[in-house]
């Protein structure tokens, strides 16, 4: 593993020496004629004069390159050169493995095919775009061999081109000699090319060679690898798979329960210290103390019990571990669990971590009985600069002014809400919903009574959970205690993941491997009052989806299946999104017992439920698991599936589009009748009836929230049933007008539309009523839709358009007066209008263009407009500036003083007199800019992908380049697309006279 911060130094500090490496290793006699001895140190490693330190005895400085490596034999040319690196053979190992770092030396490199790849590892496979005589070829190599002393890779070209790359390494004393042998092989070298072929190649192993000497100058003579770089294949005995060395494994958990706290009070970071212990001795290695000393990396769960700044840095310190990355996960939400097991994974794959030890622990219980006994535990207090390396998680309000104000403040009001949507659904009686939701916490119950690190090893009846009384008092309807989750704990978790090759080194048995397959999160409508249904979940859909696809493993067909189960709410939103069976006795929907008898930590359920399903898949190597973990109401989700099978794809950490529906605005007053949607009735610790929550949807599709206090009402809500009631508010006073269940109005159409034609994706704003000004809801659904059109590889251009009377007036003011302004967390104003996209976009605007409504057009790539369109930024007329890039964009695509005037004046410009300037690409008649827009989405759409992507980067990013370095930074892309197999099916299908089928490669 390296580090990157190191990596991207040496690439940064090289390629700031190589002009002067260049020069040094050119004219050698000329460096010490004129400085000799005076020359700075830096300078003399990279003239290849040595230093002040002694070589040692028997170094050999002038050994040449050394035999070609076997696997090189047979090429029709060879050619060599080598160097001698102030360097250690690890930080050499380090520089030359990493593939990905062949950009800054290897001059032969003109782009990579995809993502850059990582440490070398044998067997896998990368596409490189070379550059050879001046000519760009795509390369597709082949890693044959990687280990400490020799890498090797084999590349096939255009034309039957193959060619051979090896680096062989050798200590000199206390320096490293480095040589690069290149094989060739295939038409293009054969014959008289081939002299100049050879020439070429040699002239670049020589100035690739001077390049890595300034990589080992800028990162220092004692620079040591932190991990390996380069890898063999790892061999998984049961199934005979070779595996990447960097596939990720989790090889030990551990879990602490401390059922009956007493003083003195152990500390969250207490039990995160001795769970992660147990996982270093359940992973069997005789080592397990240097397992936990060798950690790169701590990921922490953050505690709710009590609040540490870092709380990765002090069970670091705790096991003995001095690790460069601790992370924490945010401050609330039960996704947390999970996450930190998918990133670490994910870290562990990409090369970032070798070690990873993740920790969750609560003492909510301690801390309860000594608040008892009138005490305060003496646990850690950090400092308040103290930060992890990372965090981890949304910190976004879990509620609106609304929500608060009804009494949706806590877990347990929302999924009691939810519950009684999930019946209405069902269409169920009370009885007999109350009896589903029992039978399936009676059968969680059950496996908790097997569970030695449950806090509540307890089972029950369906009949005994439905009985409140004093140990089981109503809470919420329909939930009495026992059927919700229990915070009130002293448990945790520790997780250990390695890479494979590390676990080797560790001396892990393979029998306690488990390897996650893959991860995946997304969330929900992040407002339980704003969602399109209280009884769904798409992202949890989209979520199992996405593992689904990237795994071949159906949820279906998943063995093991851990839900989290802080209501039963929360169960069956789930399963059914899943299309998992609640109730089958063969496949149990938890693996602990879920957060009433396993117990409910906080926001790390998720790490002892990964340990718990560790355990079964040892004993089940063949099996799949399915964890699940949310946070907030059935907002934030994460998911993993794994297995002690290793996996067919290498893992990934996906984060899949939701499905989008429409949002119910939620409002507390409306005029009208509003048909009941769920309900909820709170009771007193006595088990009296206090107040109720109401969620009735109006005619208009908005979800009206209610607080209900008469007490004659609440007591009716309690002993009937108010579910599609017809209901009306008389001031403050809710008032029944109809019993009987009604129809829930549909949600109101969203404001954006979408509608696919072939490859183009139309974008339509639909808020006539309000000239399709643009609101916070509009901005994040548009925000949401442009994500999924990226994300879309069967769709290749967008268009957007306002219709045929008005393109967008911008910002919503009359919402923006009440603080809602239309910014989103990661596109920022307006929904689109930051980050720009990496596809082409296409504004089609009819009718006026002004105000943010001007900045979105600006956002496209290219403009068609009608002939009576106008353009303008009126902001200054309301004391507001174009903040949303309307300015920034006027001067970079229009002469000064226009943009100047524009900008100063707010005075609209007919849409023929930017298109005179060039701002409007093309010109339309009123009612056909549309389809003048597919037109030229069409002629986009036609061309090769990989063409069209490249072209469009290099007009975007070409205003930032030097005159000198402008050609080769555009041969660079270009190299991309000219190196393609879909340029070759360009050509041969210009030479067969037939239309080209491209396949973006």
């Amino acid at each position: 593993m390296s580090r990157p911060g190191r990596a991207g130094r040496a690439v940064r500090s090289a390629r700031a020496l190589r002009d002067v490496a260049r020069l040094v290793a050119r004219e050698p006699g000329l460096v010490k004629d004129v400085v000799g001895g005076a020359l700075p140190e830096p300078l003399r490693r990279l003239a290849g004069l040595g230093g002040p330190q002694d070589d040692g005895p028997g170094a050999d400085l002038a050994a040449g390159p050394g035999p070609v490596p076997p696997e090189l034999e047979g090429h029709l040319r060879s050619i060599a050169a080598d160097t001698v690196l102030d360097a250690t053979p690890a930080a050499t190992r380090e520089l030359v493995g990493d593939l990905g770092l062949q950009e800054a030396w290897l001059t032969l490199h003109a782009g990579w095919r995809g993502s850059a790849p990582g440490p070398a590892v044998e067997g896998t496979r990368h596409g490189q775009q070379l550059k050879i005589m001046g000519i760009p070829a795509e390369v597709t190599w082949t890693v044959l061999r990687a280990d400490d002393d020799v890498l090797v890779l084999d590349g096939t070209g255009p034309m039957g081109l193959r060619l051979g790359l090896a680096a062989t390494i050798t200590p000199v004393g206390r320096r490293t000699r480095v040589a690069l042998h290149a094989g060739l092989s295939g038409d293009p070298v054969k014959g008289p090319l081939g002299a100049s072929v050879s020439r070429s190649i040699a002239e670049a192993l020589r100035l690739s060679l001077d390049n890595l000497r300034a990589h080992a100058a800028a990162a220092g003579p004692t620079t040591a690898s932190s991990g390996f770089t380069t890898g063999r294949a790892v061999l998984h005995r049961a199934s005979g798979l070779r595996l990447d060395p960097r596939t990720p494994v989790i090889v030990g958990v551990g879990q602490v329960v401390q059922r009956d706290p007493s003083a003195p009070w152990r500390e969250p970071a207490d039990l995160a210290a001795a769970a992660v212990q147990r996982a270093a001795e359940d992973s069997g290695t005789p080592r397990a103390a240097d397992l936990l000393a060798s950690a790169d990396s701590v990921y922490a769960v953050a505690s709710a019990s009590w609040q540490y700044r870092d709380l990765a840095a002090v069970v670091a310190a705790r096991v003995g571990a001095e690790p460069s990355v601790t992370l924490q996960t945010a401050r609330f939400g039960g996704d947390g669990g999970q996450l930190v097991i998918n990133e670490a994974a994910r870290a562990i794959g990409a090369g970032e971590a070798g070690v990873v030890l993740v920790v969750g622990a609560e003492a909510g219980a301690s801390l309860a009985r000594a608040q008892r006994e009138g005490t305060t535990p003496a646990w850690t207090e950090q400092d308040a600069a103290t930060r992890p390396t990372r965090s981890l998680g949304s910190e976004r309000e879990a509620n609106t002014e609304l929500e608060g104000r009804v009494g949706l403040g806590a877990p347990v009001y929302n999924y009691a809400l939810m519950e009684s949507a999930l019946r209405a659904r069902d269409g169920s009686t009370k009885q007999a919903h109350q009896e589903k939701i029992t039978r399936l916490w009676a059968s969680l119950s059950e496996v908790a009574a097997t569970n030695e690190h449950a806090w509540l090893p307890t089972s029950f009846t369906a009949e005994e959970l439905a009985t409140t009384g004093p140990d089981n008092r109503p809470v919420t309807s329909p939930y009495p205690k026992l059927l919700c989750a229990n915070l009130q704990v002293d448990l945790a978790s520790g997780t250990i993941l390695t890479s494979v090759a590390a676990a080797e080194r560790a001396g892990v048995p393979q029998e306690q491997w488990v390897f996650p397959q893959a991860g995946a999160a997304a969330h929900d409508e992040w407002f339980v009052s704003e969602r399109a249904t209280l009884a769904g979940s798409p992202a949890v859909r989209a979520v199992g989806a996405a593992l689904a696809a990237h795994t071949g493993r159906a949820i279906a067909d998943v063995e093991v299946v851990d839900l989290y189960s802080c209501f039963p709410a929360a169960v069956q939103i789930a399963a059914h999104e899943l299309g998992l069976p609640v109730g089958d006795p063969a496949r149990p929907l938890s693996v602990t017992g879920g957060l009433t008898f396993a117990g409910g930590p906080g926001n790390n359920y998720g790490g002892h439920a990964v340990a718990a399903v560790v355990a079964r898949l040892r004993r089940e190597p063949e099996a799949f698991a399915l964890t699940t973990s949310l946070g907030w109401y059935a907002t934030k989700h994460a998911a993993a599936l794994l297995s002690a099978t290793p996996p067919a794809v290498p893992f990934a950490d996906l984060r899949p589009t939701v499905p989008i529906e429409p949002r119910r605005p939620a409002v507390g007053e409306w005029e009208g009748p509003a048909v009941v949607e769920a309900c909820t009735v709170s009771h007193d610790r006595a088990g009296a009836p206090e107040w109720a929550i109401l969620s009735a949807i109006t005619a208009d599709g908005s979800r009206g929230l209610v607080r209900v206090t008469d007490v004659d009402l609440v007591r009716r809500l309690e002993s009937e049933d108010p579910l599609g009631w017809t209901v009306a508010l008389a001031g403050e006073d809710l008032v029944v007008l109809a019993e009987g269940r009604a129809e829930l109005p549909p949600p109101a159409p969203l404001p954006v539309l979408v509608e696919d034609h072939g490859p183009v994706r139309v974008i339509t704003l639909d808020r006539p009523e309000r000239r399709n000004a643009i609101d916070l809801a509009t901005a994040e659904l548009l925000e949401r839709v442009v994500d999924a059109f990226e994300a879309d590889d069967s769709v290749r251009v967008a268009i957007l358009t306002g219709g045929t009377s008005v393109f967008s007036a911008g910002m919503d003011l009359r919402a923006a007066a009440t603080g809602q302004f239309p910014i989103t967390e990661r596109r920022g104003p307006l929904g689109m209008t930051g980050p720009p996209l990496t596809k082409p976009l296409i504004a089609a605007v009819e009718g006026p263009a002004l105000a943010g409504g001007c900045e979105l057009a600006l956002a496209a790539d290219l403009i068609v407009a009608a002939t009576d369109s106008t353009f303008g930024l009126p902001e200054p007329r309301r004391g507001l500036a174009a903040a949303a890039g309307g300015v920034l964009r006027l001067t970079q695509r229009l002469p000064r003083n226009v943009a100047m005037q524009m900008a100063l004046t707010g005075e609209p410009v007919p849409a023929r007199r930017l298109h005179d300037l060039g701002l409007v690409n093309v010109l339309a008649e009123p009612g056909a800019v549309l389809q003048a827009a597919l037109d030229l989405a069409g002629s986009i759409a036609a061309n090769a992908p990989l063409s069209v992507e490249v072209s469009r980067e290099i007009v975007c990013a070409a205003p930032g380049w030097g005159v000198e370095e402008a050609f080769a930074r555009q041969a660079d892309l270009a190299g991309r697309a000219l190196g393609s197999a879909d340029a070759v099916e360009g050509v041969r299908a210009f030479a067969e006279g037939r239309a080209p089928v491209w396949t973006g490669r």
